[in-house]
């Protein structure tokens, strides 16, 4: 596995992280954004059946308990994190799921090219040199494959300014996506779609409970993507869910 200096830096990054027994404070504010995974199962659900699935940058196997009951034909999960990768087969053998955990470089993986009819991440794209990894997701994907990812976005000013202040809560490499990854994206895949979410939801979020059952918050996800139709306010928000074909 040829490592660049930035890809050793993510992995030492990712094995100290899935290694401590604490979570991240920033764990708190992710209900904020709980219907972006409500929106990102949706898309698979309709996708993953009898089809080969890819979990890129697959961490410790978090949503493989989720897409299994799409009835994919098979799964496979990869992550440049040997500690991740472990604490993933352990958890599938737990729950007796069958997934084909492999450690290897995401900008440079080993499968042969058009392998999977869908490849999925959340929070991976950003970690890796985004020409390299859309590259390499171009490649192993099938004619008509679909990608799915949930990443953050680097154009709210508060939330760059509180990244700066918690160095240490994140990798050195990081780059939440800007408006020329999506240029890429766009350039390299057909039926490019974009969706925003994040922002009246994250600033109102300790006046809500749980988001599943708060209407408030429903309230607040239709006031976002109404907002999100203007541009302006597209930089406010915290994260994107990206999805694609490749034609």
């Amino acid at each position: 596995m040829n490592l660049t200096e930035i890809n050793i830096r993510e992995k030492s990054f990712h094995n100290k992280l899935q290694s401590q027994k604490k979570g991240r404070f920033e764990n708190i504010f992710y209900k904020s954004i709980y219907n972006i995974t409500e929106d990102f199962f949706i898309f698979l659900k309709h996708k993953a059946k009898d089809a080969l699935v890819l979990d890129y940058g697959c961490g410790a196997g978090s949503f493989v308990e989720r897409v299994i009951k799409f009835n994919p034909k098979k799964i496979t999960g990869v992550d440049i994190s040997e500690v991740s990768i472990d604490k993933a087969k352990k958890k599938a053998n737990e729950l007796n799921i069958n997934v084909n955990y492999i450690i290897d470089n995401c900008e440079k993986t080993k499968f042969d090219d058009e392998t999977f009819d869908i490849v999925y991440g959340t929070g991976i794209l950003h970690h890796l040199e985004i020409n390299k990894c859309l590259d390499e997701i171009y490649r192993i994907l099938k004619f008509k494959g679909n990608l799915v990812f949930v990443e953050p976005l680097g154009t709210n000013p508060i939330i760059n300014l509180y990244r700066k202040l918690t160095p240490n809560s994140r990798s050195k490499d990081e780059h939440p996506l800007i408006d020329k990854d999506f240029r890429y994206i766009k350039n390299k895949f057909t039926n490019t779609n974009i969706k925003y979410y994040g922002f009246l939801t994250l600033i109102f979020f300790p006046f809500y409970g749980s988001p599943k059952n708060s209407k408030f918050f429903r309230i607040l996800v239709s006031l976002d993507q109404y907002l999100f139709k203007l541009k302006f306010f597209q930089l406010f928000a915290w994260s994107c869910l990206i999805t694609a074909k490749k034609c």
